[in-house]
């Protein structure tokens, strides 16, 4: 697979874990896996989690629940946004929360396939705004 073909290969990238407690969940995942996990730049309720594995080896977030039931979202790489949720939408899916901006890093979107699991799909772009 030639360097090109692995970056829009569709891997998870990133993952997010919602948490009543999120201290308690730093904790616990800290404890378990060796993770390090710290606040974001800007604070809030959103902490990175850095796995500590290769540089291919996809970090991930923990952030407050926002509502009960909330589930982990994987995401994955995608080279579209827009064709990937058109495609999701196509084969049966839903499209949760449209294309969003995360400034000067990409686009994600959040999706739910014909099972009703949540997922999110990826597009980095420096230029994002």
């Amino acid at each position: 697979m030639s360097k090109s073909e692995k970056k829009h290969a569709a891997s998870i990238v990133w993952f997010e874990i919602p948490a009543d407690n999120p201290e308690r969940a730093k904790a616990f995942y800290g404890n378990l896996f060796g993770w390090k996990i710290n606040p974001f730049p800007g604070g809030g309720d959103y902490w990175h989690i850095d796995t500590g594995g290769a540089d291919d080896t996809p970090d991930g977030a923990l952030k407050r629940r926002q509502r009960p039931q909330e589930p982990i979202i994987n995401y994955v790489s995608v080279d579209s946004v827009d064709k990937y949720a058109d495609k999701t939408a196509k084969l049966g899916g839903k499209i949760c929360m449209a294309k969003t901006a995360v400034p000067q890093m990409g686009y994600f979107a959040i999706c739910q396939d014909t099972e009703g699991n949540a997922f999110g799909i990826w597009e980095s772009d420096e230029n994002a705004k």
